[in-house]
């Protein structure tokens, strides 16, 4: 008996067929988003403004998809929970079984299909429209049936995938995805979204620390301090260091103000230039130039302005300039704010 022939297979064999494969794929996807720009309408406002007055309304943005559309679309409630809207995903399938219900009168949907005739999302629809709720589409099809029932309908067709078969979901859901950040964004702006509002919803992790560690937080102060007069002795000034071991002292004048440091490397360039011995006065040697941040201020401040100045610490003060605390490199690695 004679087998059927098989359909050739197409292999990519050499590494510069690979590059080739790879740098094709980036371009049509980035071609798919810049194209994107060229077909937007009116109606990408009337999105921004609707999404924008959920917050009067007490409102939250319920984004919706399936497969791929589906994955998109998580990411995308997630993007907009985190800058100030309030959103949830909610799997078509699983509204059809009662899920529907974490849905509100006064609540908006954003569901995204490419092909706008998903069968899971277009059953949930007319239950959808029949509690009054408002409908944002986002499809390549505006033809297509959840183009028409929508409220809002925004274009993000592709002219083609970049899967070689031109089969498999990838530059329509790179222009879903990019097409959803922008809208996030722009409400972002529209709402005046600050980075003190961004911190209160990221935490955690190190972009939490970053917005939210104050220097007050992380500083050496009280006895931690290491602090002389400029009267001191060099000998006395050394003692305060090594007991304090920071490897730098303030030193204050008579008002207890910040009048200098003194560090190792002061040290260090002092004897290369002349004989120190233990009555020399600190004053006489100290950096009076300090650079100095404020406790309110961000760690992650303390952090760029030791960077920024190549120094490892920074002399906190309060409003009358007295020192009132020490915040150095390995106080930031300690707190993982670098």
């Amino acid at each position: 008996m004679t087998m059927p022939a098989q359909a050739s297979k197409h292999v990519l064999s050499d590494p510069h067929s690979i590059l080739a494969a790879v740098k094709r794929v980036l371009r049509i996807e980035a071609s798919a988003i810049e194209r994107l720009g060229g077909q937007l309408s009116d109606e990408v406002i009337q999105a921004v403004q609707a999404i924008q007055g959920l917050s009067s309304q007490s409102g939250r943005l319920a984004v919706m998809g399936m497969g791929k559309s589906g994955h998109i679309a998580r990411k995308l409630a997630a993007t907009f929970a985190s800058t100030g809207t309030p959103a949830l995903f909610v799997h078509p399938a699983e509204a059809k079984h009662g899920d529907l219900g974490m849905i509100q009168p006064q609540d908006l949907v954003l569901a995204i299909s490419h092909s706008g005739e998903t069968e899971e999302l277009c059953d949930v629809l007319p239950h959808i429209k029949r509690m009054g709720i408002r409908l944002i589409a986002m499809t390549g099809r505006p033809q297509s049936r959840l183009a028409r029932l929508s409220d809002i309908h925004i274009d993000a067709s592709v002219v083609e995938e970049a899967c070689p078969l031109n089969l498999a979901p990838t530059a329509s859901t790179t222009a879903a995805l990019a097409l959803g950040d922008a809208l996030a964004i722009a409400v972002l702006e529209a709402n005046g979204f600050s980075a003190d509002d961004f911190a209160r919803s990221h935490p955690g992790g190190s972009l939490g620390r970053r917005l939210l560690v104050r220097v007050s937080d992380v500083m050496r102060q009280d006895d931690q301090v290491p602090k002389v007069s400029d009267s001191a002795l060099l000998s006395q000034t050394l003692i305060e260091m090594t007991s304090k071991r920071l490897g730098m002292t303030c030193v204050v004048d008579k008002k207890g103000q910040l009048a200098g440091i003194f560090t190792d490397g002061d040290l260090r360039r002092v004897l290369e230039k002349q004989t120190l011995h233990a009555q020399t006065a600190v004053k006489e040697i100290m950096t009076r130039q300090v650079k100095t941040i404020a406790s309110d201020a961000l760690a992650s401040e303390a952090a760029r302005l030791m960077d920024e100045q190549r120094i490892n610490h920074l002399v906190v003060v309060d409003d009358g300039k007295a020192p009132i605390g020490v915040v150095g490199l390995h106080d930031l690695l300690e707190s993982k704010i670098i």
